[in-house]
């Protein structure tokens, strides 16, 4: 039975990347800190889910000296996901410290452990952000990305080119995968979807950022995971000769290659409060105010590169999208 070891596991997607590996027959182990970022008890309840004889759940930060290179000796990983990180764009400007230990350190720390205990395939989590200031859309693995908006994107980019040398360096091979405002069931309380609906349903009013006048390649979960696990049989290769076909964001110099999962369909904003109000049934208080730091205005991945290597995904439609969360959260908090 191959194993599969997944950081960040009580997160998000952590959470469903471990229940479709378990699925499709993989022992896996999980890595959580369980940090107070959002509520703890929101990631018990995913762990607690995911009980069964084909997981292990350890409690621990991959940052911690030591902690991933005994678990790679001791469990030889056959697949590596690595979704552990301090996530959120503002919360990185109050707290950037914590971003400088999870991200930059916590990758290190799994580099490490991988060079000595190379697995068949390691994919690294990165995101959207790392676009920054990019204003041709939609964003494309092989254009530039150095402006990013926030310290969390600079974070993540840099893991980019950390895992780059070590794959040039080792031979590791690394796929970085970009995802576009992922959504669903499940979701973390800081994202917009779940404060948007916990407050309509509570009667409460929204904050609405640069007046709604922006727009996201919102990626429901399930087609971000298919796009996962559809990648993970996609192994990158150096090329011998050096030559990268166009349109590949494959090293010339590494077994190593970044790949955008999106829905390749950005949505407004406003339409995504609509979907919200159609969902809940209820109408919408909002607070219209102007950008914030860090943030910007609209995101678009093109997919081409995903579709061409992996073929075709899932694209769950906003509106489903949605509908999913909503009936996932009244079901969850009996509302």
């Amino acid at each position: 039975m191959a194993t599969a070891l997944v950081t960040g596991a009580a997160g998000f997607i952590g959470y469903h990347v471990c229940e479709r590996l378990i699925a499709q027959g993989y022992s896996v182990v999980g890595l959580d800190a369980m940090t107070d970022y959002y509520d703890v008890a929101l990631k018990q309840a995913r762990i607690a889910r995911l009980a069964s004889d084909n997981f292990m759940f350890i409690q621990g930060a991959v940052e911690h000296p030591d902690l991933l290179m005994n678990l790679f000796a001791a469990h030889r990983f056959d697949l590596v996901v690595h979704l552990a990180a301090q996530a959120g764009v503002r919360y990185s400007i109050d707290n950037p410290r914590s971003y400088l230990d999870s991200n930059i350190a916590g990758t290190f720390e799994l580099l490490e452990a991988a060079r000595a205990y190379p697995p068949r395939h390691m994919l690294l989590a990165s995101t959207s952000s790392a676009y920054g200031a990019n204003t041709v859309m939609p964003y494309v693995e092989t254009a530039r990305a150095d402006h990013q908006m926030s310290f969390y994107a600079a974070t993540k980019k840099a893991t980019e080119a950390m895992a780059h040398s070590y794959a040039h360096l080792y031979d590791l091979p690394i796929t970085m995968f970009r995802f576009f405002t992922v959504y669903g069931p499940w979701g973390r309380p800081d994202m917009a979807l779940f404060k948007f609906t916990k407050a309509i349903l509570e009667g409460g009013s929204i904050d609405v950022y640069n007046r709604g006048d922006m727009s996201r390649d919102f990626t429901y979960i399930d087609d971000l995971v298919a796009g996962i696990m559809a990648l993970a049989q996609v192994v990158p290769v150096r090329p011998a000769d050096g030559i990268v076909q166009p349109g590949d964001s494959l090293s010339p110099v590494a077994p190593f290659r970044v790949i955008n999962i999106g829905n390749s369909a950005p949505v407004q904003l406003l339409d995504f409060i609509t979907a919200i109000e159609q969902a809940t049934g209820r109408s919408a208080t909002r607070n219209m105010l102007p950008m914030q730091a860090g943030d910007v205005p609209a995101t678009w991945a093109d997919a081409t590169l995903l579709t061409r290597l992996a073929g075709e995904i899932p694209h769950t439609g906003v509106k489903d999208g949605v509908a999913h969360f909503v009936a996932w959260y009244r079901d969850y908090y009996t509302c």
